[in-house]
């Protein structure tokens, strides 16, 4: 279910998209609020099952475009680190923050290990919360714009905006291949 905040058409229809998991109504539809309030768009999973149907939709429905997950651990159907798991493992680089009420350390050291960027404990404050996710969003949006044109390898970097290449630490020119092939 996709809610939109009130005022909704004067909005910006490139609202960020964040996707709230967790299995306690309450809680889900309480963050569903804070976040629409503050101008997001959401979309709710009540389990890890119908989270993953809409994290990784069948072919014949298109994909769902997110910006944030909202992750609680303990999940009925698929828990919560797995989905952390199966995003990273596809290459999914969207910021995931965990909810939950396993706060110890260990807990918090293996959700940022299996791919979350935040973890939140609860019982958690919402102004927090909502600080907490606009400062991922924040980061996202920095590195899609400023990561996209530098490639990195094991003794290479390569900067696509600015054509060159740094290899073993010679740095070098690139050429534009059609031009190249024009010059032979």
């Amino acid at each position: 279910m996709v809610k939109d905040a009130v005022g909704a058409a004067q909005r910006s229809p490139e609202a960020e998209r964040i996707l709230v998991i967790d299995d306690e109504d309450l809680i889900r539809e309480t963050v569903a609020l804070a976040l629409t309030d503050e101008g997001y768009q959401v979309v709710m999973a009540e389990s890890g099952h119908r989270a993953m149907d809409l994290i990784f939709p069948p072919p014949t429905r298109g994909p769902l475009r997110l910006d944030l997950a909202i992750v609680d651990l303990m999940l009925p159907g698929v828990n919560g680190l797995d989905i952390c798991r199966m995003m990273r493992h596809h290459h999914l680089d969207i910021p995931i923050l965990i909810l939950s009420a396993r706060g110890s350390e260990l807990d918090r050291v293996v959700g940022l290990e299996v791919g979350a960027d935040d973890y939140l404990p609860k019982p958690f404050g919402m102004r927090e919360l909502v600080a907490r996710c606009r400062a991922l969003l924040r980061r996202s949006q920095r590195s899609t714009t400023t990561g996209s044109s530098v490639l990195t390898g094991k003794d290479i970097v390569l900067y696509q905006d600015e054509m060159r290449v740094v290899v073993a630490g010679q740095e070098g020119a690139l050429v534009d291949l059609e031009l190249a092939q024009g010059c032979l």
